[in-house]
Formats: C-alpha cells, structure tokens, sequence
C-alpha cells in the first residue's frame, strides 16, 4: 500500500506539472495558504478551499491528498510516508485509511503523512529514530519536535508552511493511537 500512495502522489504531481498553461487561471486556495498566483483550472477542483466546499466540491477532502504544491514538498512528504508507513502494524487496508483521515483532519498530503508518521511514534515512543538520516533520537522526543515546530510555526504566524495541516494529522494520529490502544483497529 505504501508504494501505491507513492506512485499515486507523483503521478498526481507529474500531471500537474504537465497542465496545459492555457488552463491556468489566476486563483486562491485559502486552506493551504497559496497567495495568488497561475493554478491549474483542474487543481482547482481538486484541493480543498472554501469554496469548493460551500459548491458542493466533497471530493476535494478526498483528492487534496494527493496534492503538492512543489518538488521539495513532495519529495520530504514520500519520504517520510515511505519510511513510516512501512510499520508492519499497521497493514494495507489500515494504511489507506489512516491516510485518508489524515487527509481530510490536515486538509491534504502534509496532514496525510503527518498522520502516519505521528501515529507510529505514538505506538512505538522509545524506538530510535534517525533526525536527518543521521542523528539517532528517541521517537518521543521527534515527536515532541515536530509537534512543537507547528505549535511555533502557528504562534509566529509563519505561512510558509501550513502548520495546521500537520496538527491536523497529529490529532488524527492520536484519535487512531486511542483506539489501537483500546483494540478497535
């Protein structure tokens, strides 16, 4: 499953990238923060945005993601997905679900991969992870870390990088981390 997500996203990005500049139109897809600029007419209909929603555009909880919005973005989130969705606990059908619902709480790709890689640091806190490849660290404290980054990120009001989408898969992560505890998945 996990490489069926991955395929999946970049083949979504790939077809972004090859949009015809003709169906560009100057659009602002609030929930993730874009400034205006040149969008695709079709990514349009398919990330979440408020009006989307009010239009009755529903699908977009579901394809927003597989959304990204640049090379740096996908590549850090396919990496994270690929290292942390691997975990043997959590099997295909569960995988994609909890993908899904990161998705819809973090409004997109980021929440996604948030949600999967949070919820095995809150199974497995005392693993030894590796910061950058490099710098071994207890789970825990990664997680500390990048929940704490958003937190700041929030209070700083830096909009560079959608905070709110990766506490939304944090709290997705935690919801599911609940009910594995008490055997419901």
């Amino acid at each position: 499953m996990v490489l069926a997500l991955i395929i999946t996203n970049v083949g979504v990005f790939l077809l972004w990238g090859m949009a015809d500049e003709n169906t560009k139109v100057y659009t602002k897809v609030s929930a993730l923060g874009f400034k205006k600029h040149k969008t695709p007419k079709y990514i349009v209909l398919i990330v979440i945005s408020l009006d989307n929603f009010n239009s009755g555009h529903l699908h977009t909880l579901i394809t927003n993601a597989f959304s990204h919005r640049n090379t740096f973005h996908i590549f850090s989130n396919m990496i994270g997905l690929y290292f942390f969705g691997r975990n043997k606990k959590f099997g295909s059908e569960f995988l994609l679900k909890l993908y899904l619902s990161g998705a819809v709480g973090g409004s997109g790709a980021s929440g996604a991969v948030n949600a999967v890689m949070l919820l095995d640091i809150f199974l497995f806190p005392k693993a030894t992870l590796y910061l950058n490849f490099f710098v071994p660290v207890p789970a825990v404290l990664l997680g500390i870390f990048l929940i704490g980054k958003d937190m700041l990120r929030i209070l700083e009001g830096n909009s560079q990088i959608s905070a709110s989408a990766h506490l939304g898969g944090a709290a997705v992560a935690a919801i599911a981390w609940a009910g594995v505890r008490k055997g419901r998945f």
